[in-house]
Formats: C-alpha cells, sequence, structure tokens
C-alpha cells in the first residue's frame, strides 16, 4: 500500500492510500479533491493536469495534451497516471475553479435583478395568481449540468432573501449527462452522483441562503427544482440508463410527493419538494419552468426558446403548439472538447476582436482588470471562428487559409491560431485554437441550427417564419448575436428581434414556488408540449451535416 498526497491550493494535504496501478483521477475524486474532469477520464479532454513533484507514476511520455516540455516539468494527465509508489502532486488552482468561480446567471448582478423581477411581474400580468398554500420561506433550485443556482424567498410576498450559487459536484465524473449516467452504471455510481449534488452541492447551497438570511433550515416550507431530466432522476436516486438508450424513455416525466425528509435535503421533515415535470429524455424541468418564463404559451407570434448551457434544448411554438427537442450539441459551449476552452470563470476568454490585417487579438477576460487569459470560454469561442472566417483566416469548413504569425502548423499538418503566446498567458503556457477545435465547435453550432430548422419543418415552417428568438442559459449573456449568426449558428434574424432573458429555469422555479396556479401550468405546459427525439426523427442527419459549415452550405439561409 502507497500513499499518494495531493497539496490543493488554499487548503490542507489530502493523503490517499492507494494499491500499485490505482488511477490518479480515481484516487483523487474518492478523496474529494476537486479536479475537472469534462470527459470523465477517457483521456480525451486534457483538463485533469496535475504536476508531480515527488516519486513517479506510470502514464505515457507523449500525450497530444502535454508537450514534451511540460512532461518534463512534471505536468501529468490524471485520468492516465497509475501508482507505481509513493507520490505527491500540486493541482492547479484553476483544477477545482469549476466548484465555486464559474460565472452563471444567479440573481447576482442589478440587471439580472431586474430581469427576475420583470420575467416575474409578466408572469402575473397573465390570468395566473400569486399565492400558495405553504408559509413562511421557500427555496427555488435551478440544478444544471455545470452550475447550480439557488434562491430564498419569502412565500408570502415572493420578496428575494438569499441567492447563492456553486459548480455542480458531479461534474468531477463527466462534463455532460451522457458520461454521468454511464458513471451512474457503475458499481456504487447512483449513490456517489446523487451525493455529489446532494451532500457535496444543494445541502451547502441551502445553508448558505440560511446563513445569508438568518433563517433556519426548519423554516424552509417549500422547495421547488427544476433540473433537467438527469439531473433530476440522479438527484432522487432513479436510474438514468433509460434516458440514454432506447426506447429513450425515463423513468418518470412527473414525480409527485417528494418531501425533504425523503431527499435528505434541509426542511422540516414534510416539506414539500416539487420536481418540475419533464417532457423526455432530454428535455427536463429546466425547460418546463423556463417555458413559463417566455409566455410563449400566451403569445401569437411564433417564438424559438434557446437554452444554451453544457446542453443545448430548444421550444418552438406559441399559444396554438409547442414543440421541443434537445440538440446533441455536447460540452463545446462550457469548454469542453476544445483544447484551448474552459468554463466562464476567472481567466476565462469571454469576449474577441481581430484585427482584419494582423489578426492581433484584443480581449475581454473573466475577472479582475488586467487578468490574464488561461483559456477560451463559449462566448469567447463563438467571437473568435466569427473573427476568423469574418477576416478570411477560416474557410467554411474551418480550415486555416491565410499565413500569419499567429496561425502555424504542428507535425501532423493540423493548423492552430494562437490566441495567446505565453507570456501573454496567465498560465505561461500558450493558447491555441486548432483545426480540430473548430471542427468541435462547427458541430456544436450545427447542432443547434440544425435543431432549429428540424422542428421548422416538422411544423412546416421556415426560418422567415420566426418572429422572436428567446435565449437563457449560462453563456446567453456574453455571445454576441451577430457573430452566432455570422457562424451560422442562429437564425438570420433583425437584431431586435433576439432577446437574453437570463436564468429562465431559476425564475420559473421561483414563479411556482410563490404561486400554486403557477406551478400547475408548469406541470400542464409539460403534458402539452410535442417532444422531437432527434436522433431518431427522419432528415435530421441531413440538416446537422448541411449546418457543419460556416455559417451552412445554403449560404442564402444568412444573406
Amino acid at each position: 500500500m502507497y500513499t499518494i498526497v495531493f497539496k490543493v491550493p488554499n487548503s490542507g494535504d489530502v493523503k490517499v492510500p492507494a494499491d500499485s496501478g490505482a488511477n490518479i483521477l480515481e484516487l483523487a475524486q474518492k478523496a474529494g479533491v476537486k479536479l475537472d474532469a469534462p470527459c470523465s477520464g477517457n483521456g480525451v479532454c486534457g483538463k485533469c493536469r496535475l504536476r508531480i513533484i515527488a516519486g513517479a507514476v506510470e502514464h505515457p511520455e507523449t500525450s497530444r495534451h502535454l508537450s514534451s516540455e511540460e512532461y518534463a516539468d512534471g505536468w501529468r494527465l490524471a485520468c492516465m497516471s497509475r501508482v507505481l509508489g509513493d507520490a505527491a502532486f500540486i493541482v492547479p488552482t484553476e483544477a477545482g475553479a469549476f466548484a465555486s468561480d464559474i460565472r452563471t446567471a444567479d440573481l447576482s448582478s442589478p440587471e439580472e435583478i431586474a430581469r427576475y423581477e420583470e420575467a416575474l411581474e409578466a408572469i402575473f400580468q397573465t390570468e395566473l395568481e400569486r399565492g400558495t398554500s405553504a408559509e413562511g420561506i421557500g427555496v427555488a433550485v435551478d440544478i444544471g449540468t455545470t452550475t447550480v443556482t439557488a434562491a430564498m424567498l419569502e412565500l408570502s410576498s415572493g420578496r428575494i432573501l438569499a441567492k447563492a450559487s456553486a459548480g455542480n459536484n458531479q461534474i468531477r465524473y463527466g462534463a455532460d449527462v451522457i458520461n454521468r449516467i454511464i458513471q451512474s452504471t457503475k458499481e456504487g455510481g447512483r449513490e456517489k452522483l446523487r451525493r455529489a449534488v446532494r451532500e457535496e452541492t444543494l445541502i451547502p447551497l441551502m445553508d448558505s441562503l440560511c446563513a445569508s438570511s438568518g433563517h433556519t433550515p426548519e423554516e424552509i416550507s417549500r422547495i421547488v427544482v427544476a433540473g433537467n431530466t438527469t439531473m433530476e432522476h440522479l438527484l432522487v436516486g432513479a436510474d438514468a440508463e433509460t434516458i440514454r438508450v432506447e426506447p429513450y424513455e425515463p423513468e418518470f416525466l412527473e414525480l409527485h410527493g417528494k418531501t425533504a425528509s425523503d431527499l435528505g435535503l434541509p426542511g422540516q421533515g414534510d416539506t414539500p419538494v416539487i420536481l418540475a415535470p419533464n417532457v423526455g429524455s432530454y428535455v427536463g424541468g429546466d425547460i418546463t419552468a423556463g417555458v413559463l418564463t417566455t409566455l410563449l404559451w400566451d403569445q401569437d407570434d411564433l417564438i424559438l426558446f434557446i437554452d444554451l448551457g453544457t446542453n443545448g434544448e430548444l421550444v418552438l411554438g406559441n399559444r396554438d403548439f409547442m414543440l421541443t427537442c434537445a440538440c446533441s450539441a455536447g460540452p463545446a459551449f462550457e469548454g469542453g472538447e476544445i483544447s484551448c476552452g474552459m468554463r466562464a470563470t476567472t481567466g476565462a476568454i469571454q469576449g474577441v476582436k481581430l484585427d482584419p490585417e494582423t489578426l492581433e487579438p484584443s480581449y475581454d477576460v473573466v475577472g479582475a482588470i488586467g487578468e490574464k487569459p488561461i483559456g477560451v470560454c463559449g462566448s469567447g469561442l463563438i467571437d473568435i471562428i466569427a473573427e476568423l472566417f469574418r477576416c478570411g483566416a477560416v474557410s467554411p469548413k474551418g480550415r486555416f487559409v491565410r499565413e500569419n504569425r499567429r496561425i502555424g502548423r504542428d507535425e501532423y499538418g493540423t493548423g492552430y491560431f494562437v490566441v495567446a503566446f505565453p507570456e501573454e498567458s496567465g498560465s505561461g503556457r500558450e493558447i491555441t485554437l486548432t483545426e480540430v477545435d473548430i471542427d468541435n465547435f462547427i458541430k456544436a453550432k450545427g447542432a443547434i441550427f440544425s435543431a432549429t430548422r428540424t422542428m421548422l419543418n416538422a411544423a412546416g415552417l421556415t426560418v422567415d417564419d420566426l418572429q422572436h428568438v428567446l435565449i437563457a442559459g449560462g453563456i446567453g449573456s456574453g455571445i454576441d448575436i451577430e457573430n452566432a449568426v455570422t457562424i451560422g449558428m442562429l437564425p438570420k434574424l433583425p437584431a431586435e428581434e433576439f432577446r437574453y432573458i437570463g436564468n429562465s429555469s431559476l425564475t420559473g422555479a421561483c414563479a411556482m414556488l410563490i404561486s400554486d396556479s403557477a406551478e400547475e401550468k408548469v406541470f400542464e405546459l409539460g403534458r402539452n408540449m410535442t417532444y422531437l427525439e432527434l436522433s431518431t426523427h427522419p432528415g435530421y442527419m441531413e440538416e446537422f451535416v448541411a449546418a457543419c459549415f460556416l455559417p451552412h452550405t445554403d449560404a442564402s439561409l444568412f444573406d
């Protein structure tokens, strides 16, 4: 038996006993060391970097994610490292940023509060009325795949008493729901994932709400949870495997009668926990709660609602009909599957402009003024790719077609763009966007647009029939709409017809929290949506392939 030591920034050493051959990432996960692993340890993302300072581990000397210089300097990928003997690692500061430092729409800014209050006012100007049978205080929670946000409200007035957000600690088991589901099928996996979202995420978040508001957990008399189908299944300990295999039928769409005691959450024992209803395998309670916020169910105009996050979910409709689907965008919008990608934490490039002649970048970085970049988040990726295309540096296929000091090719001939040279970055490492990265992102943006077109086709409509596009989700606020249209991710409409609506899931959950009629309406909306399973829908793959270009094989759609 050997000892592996993880030296965690701003914390003590974590010592873990280990057998020879044990996987370092799995040891870190078992010990509660927060180490980002978007690909769930499959060796393809390169994000679980550690620096070995004592001992040795079994690890390939060559990896596309580690240069020979980095390897010589002690850098290793945890998922590709196995125990040979005693060893000690330094965990980089950014490795655990997903747990507490992700920028998200969590009612933390005046703009978010104003957007939230405007949305609630609009909801209760319909036939829906405020008021619930419960008294005292309640908590609304949006469980996202990447982040979890929550708000404590006074039930009688709807006044926000406290709000909080945190990274979903399940993320160390994979960036997307498919990897989480696969993890849940392994021995003890379902309980590990439930513990990660409940004990490690929700309970500390709710304790934080209580501490901020001066209330005790025993005063919580009503809880509303909105999450995607997988998140809701993992929270309650249900079998999520049926979500990802044919016939793609979740264990439940609606689940009634749950209490705080049942789920091990703070509150009175019999405090009801209301789960927003799911519509299908990949359209869940976060979307039904979000649709309440959009008011498309009360409008004559044709509206497209897009929730952009770790997953991409869409709803098309108005008061007459509602179609919904989820597209296989993958985690690219959160920086997954992108070599320089990261979530919107400190050091992430969130906005970019390129000089059309020199391609020299100027960028907006998350953090304090002067913060140096360490990677690129979703909104920044949209900007870089749009700017490269606009400047004629990349072809419609995403291949580099210009010579420049920032454009190079590796030993295999794969082109790349240097976003930041080592002296310009916060990590001292070069930040590059490769043709492989661009291809992965083109597939993600193509999934969004092809899903839009598939729903329109199913309804006998075209892009020209669209009147408004509402965008929600973590990266929605940072998106440059013109750039998103330029790369063919969003349909070409007048700029004024696009509107960012914030965290629609949390807003809808708050409305359900303070209104019995809003709660009933969300369940009604869930039952009235028609769910399209794109993986089996005729014509979807043809639409997807056509959308995997910049901006599209049919350029007239964006003229």
